[in-house]
């Protein structure tokens, strides 16, 4: 479904990307993992079409994607997440924001389809509200509801705990196991990446692809994660001894 070959992008004379290649298959979920500043939101927005290599090649269904072929049948086909769901509210109440991705595409039964993804999601209450009074899990709840209404093939999510409470990072995890879409999921916090995938892509903070494969098997590699910036190592010093363990980076 999503292929990238030597992908690489640059910010004029900074890297963000470095000669990343991986296959995604179609309902797969993967994780993608990397310390902040490693590119993952660069990659996301790669994938989403709203940005366009620099380097290497992206390819969706067999087709290259680029400035020519993005159009309103692509955009459909993939929706993006980002971290910050407050850049992404458009409008005055809950059920305006859903409705407004289902009519600009096209879609039809736009009010029952508000009404059965607000119940599936929980947020059937606060349609009348204004989405940038909620709480920031509540935030992204309603944006999350307003791509899934109108059925991507793929789901391209950015670090989509990060202001979330326990209780909703749970529901987050479990809705995600639920769905039959693509889901890729950029994050740090190796607590929600053990629990959505099997699999997940590293990138270091040179930007380039460190790791693909078994998520068990990485969390094994220590050094690994470590070179990643995903764990660091802490010692401690006492009277008469010192030792060290990692800590995990949230």
């Amino acid at each position: 479904m999503i292929t990238l070959k030597n992908a690489g992008y640059f910010y004029e004379d900074k890297r963000a990307l470095d000669g990343l290649t991986f296959e995604i298959k179609k309902g797969e979920k993967v994780v993608l993992l990397g310390s902040n500043g490693s590119g993952k939101s660069t990659l996301l927005r790669v994938l989403a079409g709203l940005y366009f290599l620099k380097e290497g090649e992206y390819f969706f269904d067999g087709k290259k994607v680029d400035k020519k072929s993005v159009d309103k049948e692509f955009r459909k086909k993939i929706g993006i997440l980002f971290q910050n769901p407050e850049s992404m509210i458009l409008t005055p109440t809950v059920k305006d924001e859903i409705a407004f991705s289902l009519r600009e595409f096209g879609l039809d039964n736009v009010e029952e389809r508000v009404k059965v993804i607000s119940k599936e999601f929980g947020i059937e209450k606060l349609l009348k509200t204004n989405p940038l009074n909620l709480s920031g899990g509540e935030k992204q709840k309603v944006i999350m509801a307003s791509i899934v209404a109108y059925e991507p093939e793929v789901l391209l999510l950015d670090e989509p705990t990060a202001s979330m409470d326990p209780k909703t990072s749970g529901w987050f995890v479990d809705k995600v196991l639920d769905m039959k879409t693509s889901v890729i999921v950029a994050t740090h916090d190796l607590s929600i990446a053990y629990e959505i995938s099997d699999r997940a892509i590293v990138i270091d903070e040179e930007h380039k692809k460190i790791y693909d494969g078994d998520i068990e098997e990485l969390f094994d590699d220590l050094k690994l994660l470590e070179r990643a910036n995903l764990i660091h190592k802490h010692k401690h010093k006492h009277k008469n001894f010192s030792h060290s363990h990692y800590h995990l980076h949230y």
